[in-house]
């Protein structure tokens, strides 16, 4: 499953596990303040941001889950999971995004939710950084996808956060849904990739090579 032994590996798991845990405690808290902060301000968007976050702690259970264990058929398992969380999450903002512009809703302002969204942003870039070092240290493509989540988790954030100032500074409704449908298209994109197996970062993709970091003998 990677192409470090012995210590170094042991170090790279623990600091796998380590970063989805950390995005595990900092979703399940999010769901918590977003529901708090969405229902103060009737935000759609505020809402669907809880959602995403839903789905983040899906995809880190199923990288935790991977990581536990070894084996191809796991990976591929592992795999095709962070795909669904990528279709889910690329269905959700399509739906949200549509949905506000078609009902033209406006929400209320929220300090909280601008507050929250704002440190998520810092916090999910953080964590994507060190989970694509570490999945690519680890030669693990399932790590490196999920890192991939927590990246659109943290535009998303950002998109939500200026959406929110927008509003709230100018009344421009429209701006969060309008980013939603680049977010859109970045999700599908995943979706393809993980399902054809031609993921940017695999070395062994199309090759005939496994995933799991074995050099080529020849």
């Amino acid at each position: 499953m990677t192409s470090a032994g012995g210590p170094a590996r042991g170090v790279l798991l623990r600091r796998g596990f380590a970063l989805e845990y950390v995005t595990l405690v900092w979703n399940v808290a999010g769901v918590v303040v977003l529901a708090v902060a969405a229902a103060g301000a009737r935000s759609v968007a505020l809402a669907g941001f809880g959602l995403d976050s839903l789905i983040e702690i899906g995809a880190s259970t199923v990288v935790i889950w991977e990581l536990s264990g070894t084996g191809a058929e796991r990976q591929r398992r592992g795999l095709r999971l962070i795909g669904f969380a990528f279709a889910v999450l690329a269905v959700y903002l399509l739906v949200q995004s549509t949905v506000v512009l078609a009902a033209r809703y406006h929400p209320g302002h929220s300090v909280l939710g601008i507050a929250w969204t704002a440190v998520t942003a810092a916090v999910m870039f953080a964590l994507a950084s060190g989970k694509a070092r570490t999945g690519r240290a680890l030669d693990n493509p399932v790590l490196r996808s999920e890192g991939r989540v927590t990246m659109i988790d943290g535009i998303l954030a950002g998109a939500v956060l200026l959406g929110l100032v927008l509003n709230a500074g100018l009344g421009w409704w429209w701006a969060d849904p309008a980013a939603g449908y680049v977010l859109v298209y970045y999700a599908a994109r995943e979706v393809r990739e993980t399902f054809s197996g031609q993921h940017r970062d695999d070395p062994g993709a199309g090759t005939g090579a496994d995933n799991h970091g074995d050099p080529d003998p020849g």
